[in-house]
């Protein structure tokens, strides 16, 4: 088990993706994204295993969770500095997502 104050020290915010395309170089199926966390993080990348549920089509614009300080890591040859948060569902992987639009940066708490 872990204690409140180790979930505290993971940093959740809601960003916006602003570009999405296929990471054709990734061993399993995912997308590129750059995702924009507001004037305090800025615009980071990640590497998204999401194309089961989604088509590129429907991420830009949407904004979504992540994880924002763990180190970056190498997904081919690709930098993906932020880990995108989703369920593994029975149709693939699904995003987390507010309900409503907030501001990009918003922190989980």
């Amino acid at each position: 088990m872990i204690t409140f104050d180790d979930f505290m020290k993971v940093d959740i915010r809601v960003g916006t993706i602003i570009n999405a395309c296929i990471n054709e170089k990734a061993i399993r199926p995912a997308y590129k994204l750059e995702i924009d966390f507001g004037e305090e993080i800025g615009i980071k990348k990640s590497s998204a295993q999401i194309t089961k549920v989604y088509e590129v089509s429907d991420l830009v614009g949407k904004q979504v969770f992540a994880v924002v300080n763990f180190p970056p890591k190498q997904i081919a040859d690709f930098i993906s500095e932020v880990l995108v948060l989703g369920t593994y569902s029975d149709q693939g992987v699904v995003l987390v997502v507010p309900d409503i639009k907030v501001k990009n940066g918003d922190k989980l708490g």
